[in-house]
Formats: C-alpha cells, structure tokens, sequence
C-alpha cells in the first residue's frame, strides 16, 4: 500500500481475534491494507463459542457458535491478511516509524500501525473484598457453565454480571436453580433476571465457601442487611466482572485500567471491550474494530486527524 513504511512486515498488526478485531481485518481488506491478525487462542472469536444466545447483533445470528464462524469466514476471505492462531503477543512497542508486537514464543512481529483488541478476562476472587474462597470451588467462569448438566440442581453464581442472562436465555426450560449472590451495588444487574423463578438474588456484604462432607459447596452468606444465610450448592461460577487484558510496552491505561483510543500512541488504536467497561457489546467492538483499521489507514495515507477540530462555517 502507497505510503507504507518499508522497515515493517505489513501495514497493520491486529492483535486480537474477537469481534473487534476481525472486524478490523474485514475493513483493512476493504480499503487496501495488509493485515497480520494475530490470535492467542487456537481459533477466532473463541469465548463467543460458548455464548448459546444472541440477541442484540445484526445479522440474524441466533448463538455466539454461528457468529464466531461467520467471522472466520469473513476474515478467511480478506484479501491482503495472513492470521497466527497460537501467536500470544507478550508486549506492544511504538517506534516512529513501526510498531513491534513480541511474542511468546520469543518472535517479533512489525507493522506500520496496531489495532489492539486483546478484551477483557474474568475477575476472580482476589478481585474482590466480599468473596473468601481458600479451596478455589469457584474457578470457572459462568459463560462456560451448562445449565442442563445441572437438572435439578443448585448452583451458586457469584456475581450478577450479564452473562447470566444470556444463560437463562438459552435454555429456557432447564430446571436449575441459580443462587446469586452479588453486592449491592451491583443489585441494578439483576433487573433482567429477577423475574425468572429460577433465580434468588441475594445482595451480600460477604460470600464464604467450603466443603461439606457429601462434597458439596457450603455456602456462608452475610446480607446486605446483615443477616447470616447457610447454604448448599452443587457447583459454583463466576460471574463478577471482567478486566481489561493489558500488554506491557506502550499501550496507556486510564486510572481504572481501561485504555481510551485517545489516549495511545499514534500508531497504536484500540478497540473492543479494552476501551471501556461500559462498550462491552459485540456490536460496539466490531464498529470500534472497523473505526481502528480506518485511523490507521488514513494515517498511512497522510491524511490529517481533523475530528477534534470544529468544522468552521463557510
């Protein structure tokens, strides 16, 4: 592409394979660019693989499964982009000239610009003062729970975050009952939730878990209110939360961790879930995605950044 530095490999590295950054690569094509996309996991879009309900993506998608196939099949016929599956990049780099992503496995990668849409992973109980799990019964996140593998069951569910929902929404006539345990702050969560009969919201001050002797999970509970609860549950998730997946080098996070497209470096654009906690849709990362591979590209072609200016009247 005109204007492409010669001291790189490709004109942009996507770190990423989520929605976000195939929809990075899926523009780039678009308008020209060679794109490097490079994926931790051994697929793309590999946590929406075990989303079993869609509702609020274009495209008539009815599971995470069909829109994570439909994307590597988009990417796959991107003209201009090679993809690394397995490539976890350990550290991000801005040069004048180039950005160089340093692998794992002790490689380097160069472009001329990044898209960085490395997302977000689940916050565990280190990540909070209300949750004392010393035997580590919750490990698993909720997204990858099967409700139909516990029939007759209760299980604990730590934290309201949304995944629930989509949970319920999936299988609709499972009979499991979800223990939620959950802040009070975070009470406004449960809205979409409360008024399924399969579910017992309880705001906590705090959660203790431990073993019983028929190897179930002992579930101590103090309220919001101050009461104490006893409890028993057959399996435990979590679903507190997630934090921004950060690399080392020259990536910039805010206070709260996140890492507004602002404020990166000039060849370094973020997009997805790692820009915010409050744009974690599939809809908003791949149109951040699209956004990301386009500052790039106009980059590349010298065009000025005028959209912080206000336009003057004729």
């Amino acid at each position: 592409m005109t204007g492409t530095a010669h001291t790189t490999e490709t004109d942009l590295l996507v770190v990423g394979g989520g929605p976000a950054g195939c929809a990075a690569v899926v523009m780039a094509a678009g308008v020209g660019m060679r794109t490097l996309l490079l994926e931790a996991r051994s697929e793309l879009c590999g946590r929406l693989r075990h989303v079993r309900s869609l509702e609020n993506v274009l495209g008539g998608f009815a599971s995470g499964p069909e829109f994570a196939a439909a994307a590597a099949a988009d990417v796959a016929r991107s003209a201009g982009c090679r993809v690394e599956l397995g490539a976890r990049v350990v550290r991000l780099d801005a040069r004048d000239d180039r950005v160089v992503a340093t692998l794992e496995s002790g490689g380097s990668r160069t472009a001329a610009h990044a898209v960085v849409a490395t997302g977000t992973g689940p916050l565990g109980p280190a990540d909070t003062d209300w949750l004392h799990d010393p035997e580590g019964l919750a490990r698993a996140p909720l997204w990858e729970a099967d409700p139909a593998a516990w029939e007759g069951r209760t299980v604990l569910v730590l934290g309201a975050d949304r995944p629930l929902g989509t949970l319920l929404r999936a299988d609709p006539t499972a009979r499991v009952r979800f223990l939620v345990a959950h802040p009070p702050e975070d009470d406004y969560k449960t809205a979409e939730v409360r008024a399924d009969p399969r579910v017992e919201p309880v705001p906590v001050r705090r959660v203790a878990l431990g073993s019983d002797r028929r190897r179930r999970i002992a579930v101590t509970i103090t309220t919001a209110a101050g009461d104490t609860l006893s409890r028993t549950a057959e399996g435990a998730y979590l679903n507190i939360g997630n934090a921004p997946v950060l690399l080392p080098g020259d990536l910039v996070p805010d206070s709260t961790g996140w890492c507004p497209p602002d404020r990166q470096h000039p060849r370094i654009h973020v997009a997805g879930d790692l820009r915010s906690a409050r744009a974690q849709r599939i809809m908003t990362a791949m149109g951040s995605g699209g956004e990301a591979a386009l500052r790039a590209y106009y980059a590349l072609c010298g065009v000025p950044d005028r959209s912080a200016r206000p336009e003057r009247p004729e």
